[in-house]
C-alpha cells in the first residue's frame, strides 16, 4: 500500500504537465453512479494521460497501473483504499494486466460504493470483460487525434467540428482550408500525442507495434511463438503493399497460411487497433473486406512519397470510424474500377473517392444518383472535389 499511495502521488503530479484534456474527459468525469467506465484504445493515444487528470483534479480519487499490484489482489487493495483513505473513484490503468480483473470488477460493483473508470490497450480481453460485466460497464474508444485535435494540441488552433453534409455543401469557415500545410505532418505521426514531444515518431510506433505482437496478442489469444513470427510477416506484406487487393485471400496466399488463420490474425489486429477491415456493402458475409492499416504505421515499412496513396486512404477510414460513420468499400464484381467508399450518411449514402491531385470524375462512372466526394490533397473545390484534410474535422 505505502508503495501504492507513492505512485499513486507521482502520477498526479506527472498530470500537471498537461492542461490541455481531449474531449472525451468531460464524458468520464460525468459518469457518476453505479456504472463503470472503460477506456480502450491504441497504445500511445493518451489513455493514461486522461486517467491522470482525473486523478489530478479529484481529490477522492486514486491511480493505479494495474501491471504495479504484482500478486495483490485487486478487490483487497481496493477495500482498503475506500475505507481506510475514503477513495471514492478509483482509476485503474491497463486492468488487463491484474490477475482476474474481470472477476475483480464484478466484485468491486456488488460490495463496494466506487465509481471505478478503466483502460486497456487490449480491446479483445477488455471487449469480452465487459460482455462479462453486462449493465456494469460502458466501454468508451479512445481515437488517435483527428486533424482538428492536432492543431489545437499542436499548434493552438480551435476550429468547429464539421459534418460529412458540411463538407459536401461548403459549410466551413475559411480558417479550416488554411490548415492544409499543416497535414503531411499530422499524417507522419501527428496522430499521436507522443509527437507534440518527440517529432520522429518512427521509434515509438515500431516499439509499440513489437509490444502489441509480442505482449497483448499473446496475452489474450493461445497462440504458439512461431505464429508470432507469422504476423509479423503480415503485417510487413500489408505495409508494403498497395491498399487495393489486401483481403483473407491475398495474406493467405502471399504467406502460404490458411484463410482461416489469416481471418484470426487481421481480426487480433483489428482488435489491438493495428489494422482496419472494411467491409464491403451488401449482405453477402462470404464477401471478404478489404484490410487497411491504422495510420501512420503504414510508414514503418515505407517512406512517405511511397506509401502516400495508401496511408491517404487509410487515413480516411480511420476519420470515418472515429466519427462513428457506417462505411464500407465498393466492389465490382467483374474487377472494373470502383470508388474507394461508401458512407451511410443523415441525408443519403455519400460514394467517396479518395486519391491524387490526378483523380476526377472517371472514378464516378456509374455511381452518377449517389451524392459523390472527391477527396485530394489540392484546395480545389471544384465540382464534387473537396481537400482531404477536411475529414479530419469530421466529429
Amino acid at each position: 500500500m505505502e508503495r501504492l499511495l507513492e505512485l499513486n502521488g507521482l502520477a498526479k503530479k506527472e498530470a500537471e504537465k498537461y492542461s490541455k484534456k481531449r474531449s472525451i474527459y468531460q464524458r468520464l468525469v460525468a459518469g457518476e453512479g453505479r456504472a463503470f467506465s472503460g477506456l480502450i484504445g491504441p497504445r500511445g493515444v493518451g489513455k493514461t494521460v486522461l486517467l491522470r487528470q482525473i486523478a489530478r483534479d479529484r481529490g477522492d480519487s486514486f491511480y493505479i497501473s494495474a501491471d504495479t499490484l504484482g500478486e495483490a489482489d485487486l478487490f483487497e487493495t481496493a477495500k482498503v483504499l475506500a475505507q481506510r483513505y475514503g477513495v471514492r473513484w478509483l482509476l485503474l490503468d491497463e486492468v488487463h494486466t491484474a490477475k482476474g480483473y474481470a472477476a475483480a470488477l464484478k466484485k468491486l460493483y456488488d460490495f463496494l460504493d466506487l465509481h471505478v473508470v478503466f483502460t486497456s490497450s487490449v480491446a479483445l480481453s477488455l471487449t469480452a470483460a465487459a460482455h462479462d460485466l453486462s449493465r456494469r460497464a460502458l466501454l468508451h474508444r479512445l481515437w488517435p487525434f483527428t486533424f482538428r485535435e492536432f492543431l489545437s494540441f499542436a499548434h493552438g488552433r480551435e476550429l468547429p467540428v464539421l459534418s460529412l453534409a458540411d463538407i459536401l455543401e461548403r459549410r466551413w469557415e475559411p480558417e479550416h482550408l488554411r490548415q492544409g500545410h499543416l497535414f503531411d505532418d499530422y499524417l507522419k505521426g501527428g496522430l499521436f500525442p507522443f509527437s507534440l514531444e518527440q517529432p520522429d515518431v518512427k521509434p515509438i510506433l515500431g516499439g509499440i507495434l513489437e509490444k502489441v505482437i509480442r505482449q497483448d496478442i499473446p496475452s489474450v489469444a493461445g497462440l504458439r511463438m512461431d505464429e508470432l513470427g507469422v504476423i509479423e510477416k503480415l503485417l510487413r506484406f500489408i505495409g508494403r503493399s498497395a491498399s487495393d487487393g489486401i483481403s483473407y485471400s491475398s495474406v493467405a496466399r502471399n504467406l502460404g497460411i490458411t484463410k482461416y488463420k489469416a481471418e484470426q490474425y487481421i481480426g487480433l489486429l483489428e482488435k489491438a487497433f493495428v489494422l482496419n477491415p472494411v467491409l464491403p456493402i451488401g449482405t453477402n458475409v462470404l464477401r471478404e473486406p478489404k484490410v487497411l492499416m491504422s495510420p501512420p504505421l503504414r510508414l514503418l515499412y515505407r517512406d512517405l512519397d511511397d506509401a502516400i496513396g495508401g496511408l491517404r486512404e487509410d487515413f480516411a477510414a480511420q476519420a470515418f470510424k472515429s466519427a462513428g460513420l457506417e462505411f464500407h468499400y465498393l466492389k465490382d464484381p467483374q474487377g472494373g474500377k470502383t470508388p474507394d467508399f461508401l458512407v451511410r450518411a443523415e441525408g443519403g449514402d455519400v460514394v467517396v473517392e479518395v486519391g491524387g491531385k490526378g483523380k476526377g470524375r472517371r472514378q464516378f462512372k456509374g455511381y452518377s444518383a449517389q451524392k459523390r466526394l472527391l477527396l485530394t490533397p489540392s484546395d480545389s473545390l471544384d465540382g464534387d472535389r473537396r481537400p482531404l484534410p477536411l475529414l479530419g474535422f469530421l466529429g
